[in-house]
């Protein structure tokens, strides 16, 4: 029977002798959270296992190295490279199988890209590299400078040496007991390196023409068949295009798909991109919901075998209209299923307002894990690569807490707090919930961020929360409460330079105010947003800069950005800053079909303010001294520092005794991986035994023969 909403997305799907019950696909994900010898641990068997409970149809194992040796395309990434690794990969797929999913390892040599080692890497072609976006970028030191990877092109013995090792890996993947085994050709990682015109500039047997391109997928292909036999399917990952000149395009990619099905192969799976253009492959949050379904849908018209699209696909009702018009056979989620592994459940059940819809910020599962060489986590599930929070467990004392500040870290400070049983009253200065993410709802391809408050939002009116808006509580209030926690998230600063309170200076909330009046959750209150003049500068360096500086610029605004580093966003994620850079300068991240801006951001680095007059005249110093003057029509403030405004208070409850602590920006102006962390930490405490210690940090449940109590 079919299901009533989307009868498409649970409709089972052959892939050679493999019948998968849906069409829900776990993409290939490195979660880098293998031990160091790349066996699997438990982290590694509970992420898996929950998509697989989460009711995805065929969940693919990401980025296992064939060969640890020469390359690891993560430090810590599965491999498949010695028989005793097998019994391992046997508990990860039955793992999977026993919840009704098919499964299936992707093996991937990194070629160039790998994280470990660092030096000494081989590829198809010479070639020297910098690969910013990439897990295998190169280690720049504190005092050093980049000067990009040396890659050495293969010998014809190693690339033999590698097709079988390839097999070999596969061939365990099959005694492991999964269902399939897939290929990782995208990414500019080394098969991708050997089948991209742009990398391959050999002049052998393994370059030049399109066949010889081939060669090296193909020779893999067939040395799995033979030892693991017709009827074990092996599929292709790959990029529909790659999206720089010179590089794969369409065309191209179709016949890719045809070869390959001549050649055996039971599907392909279709990616986008390089990392010389990382926007494209790692998708953030510029892009738009499948935004490369254009590409599997034309492969798709010329093979028969099954074609698998992904690249941000959040919602289950476009995921169906995909299948339903025919334009893949699956649909592919990766990230979204780091975010929320039962998406298939709740879309199944009826209730994808349920699902926690992944923001693409890069920030959790990318920049602060893998890219700095550790284990995988989500800015929004603390869940990921930390158990702690799968399970939660009521307290064995519920307690009275009192949560100042309705930012992110409140509210999951909230949410984890009466999952577990305490009564949580949020106290929320505004209007409305939401904090510094509501910054991003005016934002041309920021909006994303506002998916991650709503469902917060629903979450805490579900659990029935008490919320009481417009509301500041004084120390009398809150010295009942038997934990207190401040969350009341970052203020601007207003550094003391002349002219700094004139009316035409603004805040970058002013600017970026939203006005949605649609919103459920839309205040009535609400102030309107400051419209800026045609010149503005924008003095400051955080998210709130970047996103004042976009929205404005793409209003048709001429807009100078005034940093005193060296260069401006160096904390943002390399992909974001990559797609950021290029709207800057009046372009767009490949791929991206938004309105660019009419004026280019100019950055003024190494620079600060030192003066506004009235007339809009604002004087700047740079770092040698050198003053100069600019004429503009309004000055936006983007500096962030703690909201010092409860500091005082703070000390007070500390000083009577209460167990308080600080949470996300208040603590300490970071990110939202920071705020989500730290407030469901501080949910997670509140237990029996609940004080500070000597770090003044919540602390409880302490050994049996700890007693601390007067």
């Amino acid at each position: 029977m079919s299901h009533p909403d989307y009868p498409h997305l649970f409709t089972p799907l052959r892939i050679g002798n493999v019948e998968v019950p849906n069409r829900i696909c776990h993409v290939p994900t490195d979660i880098s959270s293998a031990n160091a010898d790349g066996s699997v641990n438990q982290r590694v068997i509970t992420y898996h296992e929950q998509v697989a409970k989460g009711g995805c149809g065929l969940i693919i194992v990401g980025a296992s190295t064939p060969e640890k040796a020469t390359g690891r395309p993560t430090v810590t990434c599965v491999a498949v490279d010695e028989d005793p690794l097998i019994p391992g990969l046997g508990e990860l797929a039955e793992a999977m199988q026993r919840h009704g999913a098919r499964c299936a390892v992707q093996i991937q040599a990194p070629g160039r890209q790998a994280a470990w080692p660092r030096k000494g890497l081989a590829s198809a072609s010479d070639s020297v590299v910098e690969l910013p976006g990439s897990a295998g970028h190169e280690v720049i030191y504190a005092e050093a400078i980049a000067q990009g990877k040396s890659i050495r092109a293969m010998t014809i013995e190693e690339i033999y040496d590698l097709v079988e090792k390839f097999a070999e890996g596969a061939w365990r993947v099959q005694q492991a007991g999964f269902d399939c085994v897939e290929l990782h050709g995208a990414h500019g990682y080394l098969i991708a390196q050997f089948m991209s015109p742009f990398v391959n500039r050999r002049h052998d047997r393994f370059g030049g023409s399109f066949l010889n391109r081939m060669r090296f997928v193909l020779e893999i292909v067939a040395r799995i068949k033979y030892k693991c036999g017709d009827d074990f399917p092996v599929g292709l990952r790959y990029s529909g295009e790659e999206w720089v000149e010179g590089a794969r395009e369409l065309q191209e990619s179709v016949a890719v798909a045809q070869l390959l099905e001549e050649h055996g192969v039971a599907f392909v799976d279709i990616s986008a991109g390089i990392f010389e253009a990382p926007g494209t492959v790692m998708d953030p949050m510029y892009y738009p919901q499948g935004w490369n379904t254009y590409a599997a849908e034309e492969i798709k018209k010329h093979v028969t075998i099954p074609v698998i699209t992904s690249h941000t696909l959040r919602d289950p009702s476009y995921c169906e209209k995909i299948l339903a018009e025919g334009k893949a056979d699956m649909v592919g989620l990766s990230r979204q299923m780091v975010a929320d592994p039962y998406w298939a459940n709740k879309a199944y059940a009826g209730r994808p307002e349920e699902i926690r819809k992944c923001i693409s910020c890069l920030v959790g599962c990318w920049q602060e894990s893998l890219m700095i060489r550790r284990h995988m986590r989500c800015a929004i599930n603390p869940a990921v690569g930390d158990e702690r929070f799968l399970h939660l467990k009521p307290a064995k004392r519920a307690c009275r807490v009192a949560v100042v500040g309705g930012g992110p870290a409140g509210m999951e400070t909230a949410r984890i707090a009466t999952l577990r049983g305490h009564q949580v009253s949020l106290f929320e200065q505004s209007g409305e919930l939401g904090g510094a993410m509501l910054c991003c709802c005016t934002v041309p391809g920021k909006q994303k961020m506002r998916w991650h408050a709503d469902w917060l939002r629903r979450q805490l009116a579900k659990l029935n929360v008490e919320v009481l808006y417009r509301c500041r509580p004084d120390f009398e209030r809150l010295k009942s409460f038997d934990a207190v926690v401040l969350a009341a998230g970052g203020q601007v600063a207003r550094p003391d330079v002349p002219g700094v309170d004139l009316p035409l200076v603004c805040t970058f909330h002013d600017v970026l105010r939203c006005r949605r009046e649609n919103c459920e959750f839309y205040p009535g209150d609400k102030p309107q947003p400051v419209a800026c003049g045609d010149t503005v500068l924008v003095w400051g360096d955080h998210f709130g800069a970047a996103d004042a500086a976009e929205k404005l610029a793409g209003e048709g605004k001429k807009v100078y950005v005034v940093t005193e580093n060296p260069e401006f966003a160096s904390w943002m994620e390399p992909c974001h800053k990559d797609v950021m850079t290029k709207r800057f300068a009046g372009g767009n991240g490949e791929g991206l079909k938004g309105k660019t801006f009419v004026q280019p951001v100019t950055v003024l680095a190494d620079s600060t303010v030192v003066a506004i007059a009235d007339s809009g005249e604002v004087t700047l110093m740079d770092g040698r001294f050198g003053r100069s003057t600019l004429r503009v029509d309004h000055v936006v403030l983007a500096a962030v520092e703690p909201n010092h405004g409860l500091d005082e208070l703070y000390d007070s409850l500390l000083e009577a005794g209460s167990v308080v602590s600080k949470v996300g920006d208040y603590r300490q102006v970071r990110n939202l991986l920071w705020a989500v962390k730290e407030g469901a930490n501080v949910g997670l405490t509140l237990d029996e035994g609940l004080r500070l210690n000597a770090n003044r940090k919540m602390i409880s449940k302490l050994p049996t023969d700890v007693c601390l109590d007067a």
